[in-house]
C-alpha cells in the first residue's frame, strides 16, 4: 500500500522536474512584461519547489527612490510567470513577499492543482509576444464591446481597481496635471536616465527603449502628454498624429505599500494582455506618478477611491512594435 507521504514525495519530485525542464520558457514569458524605461528590473531563481522572483536594484531608477515603479514592473513579470505556469496545466501557488528578512525576494510561485487554461488565459498567452507599450499613433474607432468592463474585472481579480476617466472636466483635470508634471523633463537626473535607457537601445540592445518605439511628432491634444524620450537627439522613428485614444484609465490600489505595488503590476499585465488579445494597446504614463504629491493631487482632483499607480490610454493598433528583452540566462540567479 502506498503511503500518502510517498505520493507527496513523488508529486514534489514531479513538480521539481517540471520547473527545471520549463525554466527558460517560464522566465522568458515572465520577462515579456512591461517595465519603466524597459529596465527589466527582475531576476529569477528556479528551485525544486518554486520559481522565485527577485528585484534587481541595480536597475532601479534614481527617480524612483522607494522602488515603487520597480515593484510595479516586477509585479507585471509575476503575472507573466503565473500565466506561464497556467499554460503548463497547473494552478500557480503564489507567496507574495515570503521572507521579510530578504527584501529583494518579492514572490515565490509553486505548482498547484492540475487545471486546464480557460479561453481568456489562452488568448492572453497568445498575446504575450505582441503586447507592447504603445507610443505611436492609434487607429480610429471605438474599443471592442465589453472590453473596458472586462479590463475592470481583470483589475479587481488582482486586488486593484481600474477607474475610467471620462471626457470633459475629469479628463481636462488629468491632462493639466500631466502637463504640469513634465517639469521633470528638466531634472538633470531624469534626463541622464532617459539618455542611458534610450541611446544604448538605438543600436539594437536587449534593454531600454529603441528609436523604433518613439514617436517623432508631439501627440495631439486629445492624448496625454508623454515623457520626452528624444531630448532633441532625433532618435524617434515612429510617426506622430493618428486617432485620439479611445479611453483613459487609472490603476488604483487600496494601500500604497510594497505588496500594493506588486498587485498593481499584476493587474497591469493582466489587463494589458487581455487588451492586446483584441489588438488594443495602451500608452503608459508613469512620469506624473513619480511624485507622491502629484499622485495625491490626481487622487483628490478626481475623487478616486484608492491610490493611483498607473495612468493609461487605450486605443486600437495593428502594429506589433515590441521592445527587445534580455535572454533567460541573464535573468537567472543562484542564491544559497
Amino acid at each position: 500500500m502506498t503511503l500518502p507521504t510517498d505520493a507527496t514525495t513523488a508529486s514534489a519530485a514531479g513538480h521539481a522536474r517540471l520547473l527545471a525542464s520549463h525554466a527558460q520558457y517560464l522566465i522568458a514569458t515572465a520577462a515579456r512584461a512591461p517595465s519603466v524605461h524597459n529596465t527589466q528590473p527582475w531576476q529569477f531563481r528556479i528551485g525544486p519547489a518554486a520559481v522565485e522572483l527577485w528585484s534587481d536594484p541595480r536597475r532601479k531608477l534614481r527617480t524612483d527612490p522607494l522602488g515603487r515603479e520597480m515593484l510595479i514592473s516586477c509585479g507585471a513579470a509575476l503575472f507573466g510567470l503565473r500565466l506561464a505556469v497556467r499554460s503548463l496545466g497547473y494552478q500557480p501557488v503564489v507567496r507574495l513577499l515570503p521572507d521579510p528578512g530578504r527584501l529583494r525576494l518579492l514572490a515565490s510561485v509553486g505548482i498547484g492543482a492540475q487545471v486546464p487554461m480557460n479561453p481568456l488565459e489562452q488568448r492572453m498567452l497568445a498575446a504575450v509576444p505582441h503586447r507592447h507599450t504603445h507610443r505611436g499613433p492609434f487607429l480610429p474607432g471605438p474599443l471592442p464591446p465589453g472590453l473596458l468592463a472586462g479590463l475592470q474585472h481583470d483589475a479587481l481579480t488582482e486586488g486593484s481597481t481600474l477607474a475610467l476617466v471620462g471626457v470633459g472636466p475629469a479628463f481636462e483635470r488629468v491632462a493639466w496635471i500631466v502637463a504640469a508634471a513634465r517639469r521633470g523633463d528638466l531634472d538633470p537626473r531624469a534626463r541622464a536616465e532617459i539618455r542611458r535607457w534610450t541611446a544604448r537601445a538605438a543600436g539594437g540592445a536587449r534593454e531600454g527603449i529603441p528609436a523604433t518605439a518613439l514617436a517623432r511628432q508631439p501627440p495631439m491634444s486629445a492624448r496625454l502628454r508623454q515623457r520626452d524620450f528624444d531630448l532633441g537627439r532625433g532618435l524617434a522613428r515612429l510617426p506622430g498624429g493618428g486617432a485620439p485614444p479611445a479611453a483613459t484609465a487609472i490603476v488604483l490600489t487600496a494601500g500604497d505599500r510594497r505588496a500594493d505595488w506588486l498587485r498593481a503590476g499584476q493587474a497591469l499585465q493582466r489587463l494589458l494582455l487581455h487588451a492586446a488579445s483584441m489588438w488594443v494597446f495602451a500608452s503608459l504614463h508613469t512620469q506624473p506618478l513619480e511624485d507622491a504629491v502629484t499622485r495625491a493631487l490626481i487622487r483628490d482632483k478626481l475623487a478616486l477611491l484608492g491610490n493611483p499607480q498607473m495612468l493609461l490610454q487605450f486605443g486600437r493598433a495593428d502594429a506589433a512594435a515590441s521592445t527587445a528583452r534580455r535572454p533567460p540566462g541573464e535573468l537567472t540567479i543562484m542564491i544559497g
